[in-house]
């Protein structure tokens, strides 16, 4: 594990969007365990909306594409707006994604949150998101 000096998020904010509790408890915890700074988790886009427009935006986006059956391609795209970078997670293929987010960085599920706490790090410091496969 990346300790929290070592971590290029250590201080960042990161907001999960994520509907599965589980995973986003686990991701929580593993980022503020390397120094970040945890913005949610939110599990709908109404919830992460109002975050966003009540908060300073973050520095890095974790986002599930589908939060049961409600697509978070409105919050992309006002993440992009604020230029935050944006980390995208999904269980289904790559060709149901609208061109325009294709070029995102994006994880597939499943995937552990030790490989999204990687991946969040590697959007950060502006690196080829690359992992193994969990």
């Amino acid at each position: 594990m990346t300790s929290a000096a070592a971590s290029p998020l250590a201080g960042r904010s990161i907001l999960i969007v994520e509907d599965e509790y589980l995973i986003a408890d686990d991701l929580a915890r593993d980022l503020r365990a390397v120094g970040a700074q945890v913005v949610g988790p939110v599990a709908s886009l109404p919830q992460a909306m109002r975050l966003l427009a009540e908060a300073e935006a973050p520095d890095v986006a974790i986002l599930d594409i589908n939060l049961r059956e409600t697509l978070v391609y409105p919050l992309i795209d006002r993440l992009l707006a604020a230029e935050v970078r944006v980390l995208i997670t999904s269980g289904y293929d790559a060709a149901i994604i609208p061109d325009r987010y294709r070029a995102l960085p994006r994880c597939d599920k499943p995937v552990s949150t030790g490989h999204l706490r990687a991946a969040a790090e590697q959007v950060w410091t502006g690196a080829t998101v690359s992992l193994p496969t969990p």
